[in-house]
């Protein structure tokens, strides 16, 4: 027999959030506020994710710096930003806040959740224009800790463009790479074994494209990062391919799923689920972990 856990304590909360979802989302002022601390923790994610993505850039990018000096491979510095921004991933998942809000910290996750009929509307819609708001400020922040060394060449605010085989190249990367990435969160989160390692497995994936694809598309996967980089210099040489590809990415990793598996396969919305915070989405993340401990009971 399964004793009590935080599993089960997650069962019954998610049990009773996925029960109220139909009522809590009638209308754009209600939904806000319903759930406006979620919105709030999103923006305050992608936040600080541009604030280590500009502080780290400028650390290994920036000629002045005593790390750029010591290292002069490219590559390696490429390996170290990759390990710091996949680090960073992974605790803001695994933060209170992203434990709570799902940690989407990206609007083409929160679109891909949407079609999987995950999210209500004006949440999703909420959610989007926090992670936006998340991006500019974050990069805000990051001007002001920086001053004029974020604007140097070698790091301009961090931000994401095509590399040199061109716009076409670069927008097929941000689909593939968007593509695996959501692969893997759809069947990683919905493995009743695997799911509390999901921010893992995001991480490794971020360390590695940073590594090995930033030099194609600059990796971004994230329209919202890629905006909140190119705002403040006004470097928007193939933004199209920020807001287009990763969510195309994203929806064919969705509807594959769907496909392959089914829409009932998807359970939640959270990138870590293993926790006591209320969940907000159209939760059925306990019936997963139900049917984990009637397979280790028989």
């Amino acid at each position: 027999m399964a004793s009590a856990s935080p599993s089960a304590a997650t069962v019954d909360q998610s049990k009773s959030e996925s029960s109220l979802a139909p009522r809590q989302h009638r209308n754009a002022a209600r939904a806000f506020a319903l759930h406006w601390p979620e919105y709030l923790m999103e923006a305050t994610e992608l936040a600080v994710f541009m604030i280590s993505a500009c502080l780290i850039t400028a650390l290994l990018q920036h000629p002045s710096s005593p790390l750029h000096q010591a290292l002069p491979s490219e590559f390696l510095r490429r390996f170290l930003t990759g390990l710091a921004m996949a680090g960073t991933a992974v605790a803001v998942i695994y933060s209170p806040y992203g434990q709570r809000s799902g940690a989407h910290f990206n609007p083409s996750v929160t679109l891909a959740y949407l079609r999987l009929k995950k999210i209500e509307f004006w949440d999703a819609a909420f959610y989007v224009v926090a992670q936006f708001a998340g991006g500019i400020i974050g990069v805000w922040i990051s001007a002001l800790l920086l001053r004029s060394a974020i604007s140097h060449q070698s790091v301009q605010y961090a931000v994401t463009l095509p590399g040199p085989k061109g716009l076409m190249v670069a927008l097929v990367a941000e689909v593939v790479i968007s593509f695996v990435l959501f692969s893997t969160v759809l069947v990683v989160s919905n493995h009743a074994k695997l799911s509390r390692f999901t921010p893992l497995f995001v991480g490794a994936l971020v360390a590695t494209y940073i590594a090995l694809e930033s030099p194609i598309s600059g990796m971004s996967m994230n329209p919202a990062r890629t905006l909140g980089s190119a705002l403040f210099p006004r470097l928007f040489d193939g933004l199209w391919i920020y807001f287009t590809g990763p969510v195309a990415g994203m929806m064919l990793a969705a509807e594959l799923f769907v496909r392959v598996r089914s829409l009932r396969e998807v359970h939640c919305a959270k990138l870590h689920h293993h926790n006591s915070q209320r969940c907000i989405f159209r939760c059925e993340f306990g019936r997963l972990l139900k049917s984990s401990d009637s397979f280790q009971t028989d």
